[in-house]
């Protein structure tokens, strides 16, 4: 494996539903692979809570977020960390105007489903409007959507 380096400005965005997710590094090695996003939230409807086969770890930059995961909901402020194990059901909130966060996902996975889904549902409609092309995307990697989280 080779070092990487990767300035504030760069990184392969992916805006979707709930912010725009920016591709800062995928690591992939013999011990294991994950992978690194800057995540932009803007205030907006939240997305379905859903269940990723990779868990993932949002770690609070900016703003505020509630995150439901398995129907508990944890108030997150900037330095605050919540895990979102694989095969539970989990989504996050901006709570104000905006929230910054960095997103560390296993596997290698999340990346690809991130861009599939960026270029195959429109950011600017609500989750509702675009459930056909939601679920088609989330089927495509294995996430699945799940019910109500609170």
């Amino acid at each position: 494996m080779s070092t990487t380096y990767v300035r504030p400005e760069e990184g392969q965005h992916s805006p979707m539903i709930d912010g725009d997710h920016i591709a800062k590094a995928a690591v992939k090695d013999a011990h294991g692979a994950f992978e690194i996003f800057e995540v932009i939230a803007p205030a907006a409807p939240m997305t379905p809570p859903h269940v990723s086969p990779w868990s993932g770890v949002l770690y609070l930059l900016e703003g505020r977020v509630t995150a439901y995961v398995d129907g508990t909901a944890y108030d997150v402020e900037p330095g605050g960390l919540v895990v979102f194990p694989a095969g539970t059901p989990g989504t996050f909130e901006v709570v104000g105007d905006s929230a910054r966060a960095l997103a560390i996902t296993t596997g290698d996975g999340a990346g690809r489903f991130f861009a599939d889904f960026a270029a195959s549902v429109a950011a600017d409609l609500p989750a509702a409007e675009s459930m056909a092309a939601i679920l088609s995307v989330t089927e495509r990697h294995g996430v699945m959507v799940a019910g109500p989280s609170h």
